[in-house]
């Protein structure tokens, strides 16, 4: 009983004071880093969906993992609760890319680096990564410079071949790399990643395609940016 009792004890009163400098200062570097993770995925991401609109949410992420793991260290009762709480708590957001989940690991590996009060390893091994980051960035320059997904269906009974869509599309554009092809005795489908020097080039390719057959369906899903 005695031991049951100082066990009940220790979970109710072991609990460390937060210093209310440290906490300020971890958030403040938290805010930071994730900034700075941000800006580094705006620009090397090769990701579809909307990078500045997911990067939003990285400083959230950062500062509420640095702040709960800040807490959770002080009391072993808290810790315990933790892991509670979380067999409840259920995300239903979808995560459509790898690489947007690795970005939010980095986040959630920066919260806990920094609410351990590791701050020096956390920012060498943030700067080690972005660093890393950064170069293969420049590794796949080329690929990156492809900034439209172009897709063309076909329908009978003018189907085009693959090989008038690809020698039109080369007529026109800079870089032209097929990704899909899906064939049927009904429909063509064939997408490819593409680069546009301009405007005009997209819209004298479109015209082109409408040409050989009015009846296509032309899909162009942006990437980078074309303006």
């Amino acid at each position: 009983m005695n031991k049951l009792q100082t066990f009940e004890q220790f979970l109710t009163t072991s609990s460390a004071q937060i210093p209310i400098v440290d906490l300020v200062v971890n958030l403040f570097l938290a805010g930071v880093l994730a900034l700075i993770l941000s800006q580094v995925y705006v620009k090397c991401a090769k990701v579809l969906s909307n990078r500045k609109a997911f990067a939003r949410n990285f400083i959230l992420l950062t500062m509420t993992t640095m702040l709960i793991i800040t807490i959770v260290k002080s009391s072993l009762a808290l810790s315990l609760g933790l892991v509670g709480a979380l067999s409840i708590v259920r995300f239903r957001t979808a995560i459509k890319e790898p690489e947007e989940l690795s970005y939010m690991f980095l986040c959630i590996a920066v919260g806990l680096g920094l609410g351990a009060d590791q701050r020096m390893v956390t920012i060498a091994a943030f700067i080690v990564i972005c660093v890393i980051i950064a170069l293969r960035s420049r590794h796949h320059k080329s690929e990156d410079n492809q900034n439209l997904y172009l897709t063309v269906t076909s329908h009978n009974p003018e189907k085009l071949a693959l090989e008038q869509i690809g020698g039109t599309l080369k007529k026109y554009c800079s870089a032209v790399n097929m990704k899909r092809f899906d064939e049927t005795k009904e429909v063509l489908e064939a997408s490819f990643l593409v680069e546009f020097d301009s405007f005009e080039q997209l819209e004298a390719a479109k015209a082109e395609l409408r040409r050989l057959n009015k009846h296509i369906n032309i899909a162009f899903l942006d990437n980078k940016g074309l303006f």
